[in-house]
């Protein structure tokens, strides 16, 4: 089930909501070594996991986590313009149909089949989101062989400056343009969605 949750409502389980914080404890910490907030010893929670912050949550039947991703209003402070603006060429995209995703978080048990279905849920959820809701255009930033993947996806996706080496790792910012043509784009690039895959939007 694919699930969007503001954290400002009562909308989500707190089961889903700990499963997610807790998988990203796991990919971003325990497994990339990031040097990000980690709460209780249990759940990477940082200082964007405030009422504004919304989220796309993908779990299976018994509600574990499979793969979530964090939606933030760039009209507000966020990642791309608090902590990294020198990777855009001018000011971060500011808009209130602008939205950064952060934290795209596919679940550590996950083995590569399922993986990959995960990872097309969650990618054409974001999609549907957008179209749903008036979001014109994401913000993201992504080390650069992660970035590579993402252009692979098939949507309009442009650099917003050029790559830079950050503590080790080479990091590059970039926008989605969010059209009604981004789902056949997709679709064309192989980003497909299995049909027992059940949306709702908790809105």
């Amino acid at each position: 089930m694919l699930q969007f949750v503001h954290n400002n409502q009562d909308q989500a389980p707190d089961s889903v909501l700990r499963g997610m914080f807790a998988a990203r404890r796991e990919v971003f910490v325990d497994l990339l070594k990031w040097d990000v907030p980690v709460l209780d010893g249990k759940y990477e929670i940082d200082q964007f996991d405030d009422e504004h912050a919304h989220y796309l949550i993908l779990t299976a039947p018994d509600r574990s986590h499979l793969a979530s991703a964090r939606l933030l209003p760039t009209i507000r402070p966020h990642i791309l313009d608090s902590l990294y603006p020198d990777l855009c060429d001018g000011p971060p995209p500011a808009a209130n149909d602008v939205f950064e995703i952060t934290r795209f978080c596919l679940d550590r048990r996950l083995r590569a089949p399922a993986r990959r279905v995960a990872r097309d849920a969650l990618v054409r959820g974001l999609v549907d989101h957008a179209l749903d809701t008036g979001i014109a255009r994401y913000t993201a930033i992504a080390e650069l062989g992660w970035f590579s993947q993402i252009l692979a996806f098939g949507w309009d996706c442009l650099p917003l400056g050029l790559p830079r080496v950050i503590d080790g790792a080479t990091l590059a910012a970039f926008e989605i343009a969010i059209t009604p043509e981004t789902p056949a784009r997709l679709a064309a690039a192989g980003i497909v969605t299995s049909s027992d895959t059940e949306s709702r939007r908790a809105a």
